[in-house]
């Protein structure tokens, strides 16, 4: 089975007018808002640059070898949008209105790009999080109210439709699908012009926020895509059913959209979300429900200092460190007060579940400092 690397090889001679639009070209282009293009400013301005010119100039600012120093995910955008370049599809994009900035004294990144296609319709990308953990925590503090980011997606979008002469969809991956969603909504001026808004494995809302009538008059419009192993996508409430999708991935990796599978011009199908994702939820609605917004701030610092503990950067690391990690992750977990522990004690194994099944018992018994109560839902699980 391909991915979105693949469909660009096997797609890549058909232009859009030939292969009308598809998900995984919503899926290609909410990627493509990774690429950092700072320093170019022709893609910063209003009339932008095709796609096969702004390569040349990329290439001229970044190394092969500064490019797969990045060790997360997103080291596949610039790969892809060199791929794009190639190929009578995408060549011909035009790419315009990029921005790339800090907001607020929670120095959250924001970052968008509008991708003009050659079937006369735009595509307005914004830039989600990484595999890092500072991004996952980024998605999880979603649930803590309206963030600097929504706001100034909704201000970018506004700008955009000022402007306007042309159908647009909006999108993006993690974090970026939430902006969309949040931003197209907030923004009624653009509504008419809105032919479909794509969230890729995004984050939820509030109820508030689903019970608007802005919402609710968008809905129709909005197309929500998750993995069968799926945390981010599951945060918060969701309005809108989602397509499940296959990935190579296992377990949380499965957020990286470059490991979802493609066949044809559509993405492999799952039939329901994996029974570990869906404890997941479960869980964090048990705790998190009925929280105040300092309660849950509490709750999401108390996690994810757990697993910075474990000194890793990103989610591959923690798994690659194996039984370090895991003990390392134990003793920050051992620090907390009563009532913090047994939250946490029961997000993490839902979260790392999958993980622990690989470590064998055997060796997480010789952990001095398990607790029997810890190591009793363990075996439990197991």
């Amino acid at each position: 089975m391909g991915n979105i690397m693949d469909y660009i090889e096997w797609r890549g001679d058909l232009p859009f007018t030939q292969s009308e639009f598809n998900d995984v070209d919503n899926l290609i282009l909410a990627c493509f808002s990774y690429v950092n293009l700072d320093g170019i400013p022709e893609a910063a301005s209003q009339n932008g640059i095709e796609l096969k010119a702004l390569t040349e100039k990329f290439l001229q600012l970044h190394t092969e070898k500064e490019l797969k120093e990045d060790k997360s995910f997103i080291r596949f955008a610039p790969f892809m949008m060199l791929e794009m370049a190639k190929t009578e599809r995408f060549g011909q994009c035009v790419i315009r209105n990029y921005v790339n900035e800090i907001v607020a004294e929670e120095a959250q990144q924001f970052s968008a790009v509008e991708i003009c296609l050659s079937d006369g319709t735009s595509y307005i990308s914004f830039r989600g999080t990484d595999d890092t953990i500072v991004g996952w925590k980024e998605d999880f503090n979603l649930s803590t109210g309206v963030v600097p980011a929504q706001e100034r997606a909704v201000e970018y979008l506004r700008r955009i439709a000022g402007s306007l002469q042309e159908m647009v969809r909006v999108g993006g991956h993690s974090k970026g699908g939430n902006l969309a969603v949040y931003g197209a909504v907030m923004c009624k001026e653009l509504h008419p012009w809105i032919l479909q808004v794509y969230s890729n494995d995004g984050p939820g809302f509030s109820r508030e926020f689903l019970e608007l009538p802005e919402t609710e008059a968008l809905l129709p419009k909005v197309t929500r895509i998750i993995p069968e192993y799926s945390i981010i996508g599951t945060l918060l409430e969701h309005s809108k059913e989602p397509v499940l999708v296959a990935s190579s991935n296992k377990g949380l990796l499965q957020h990286d959209g470059f490991s979802w599978e493609v066949s044809g011009n559509h993405f492999a199908s799952k039939e329901q979300l994996s029974s570990r994702a869906e404890t997941f939820v479960s869980i964090l609605h048990k705790w998190i429900d009925g929280m105040d917004v300092e309660q849950k701030k509490v709750l999401i610092e108390d996690l994810f200092s757990t697993i910075e503990a474990s000194g890793s950067e990103n989610l591959s690391e923690i798994q690659a460190g194996g039984l370090k990690s895991f003990t390392a992750m134990l003793k920050r977990i051992e620090s907390f007060a009563p009532e913090s522990r047994e939250m946490v004690q029961e997000l993490f194994l839902a979260l790392f579940g999958g993980w622990l099944e690989q470590l064998k018992l055997p060796d997480m018994e010789k952990i001095p400092f398990l607790p029997q109560s810890f190591s009793d839902k363990i075996l439990e699980k197991f």
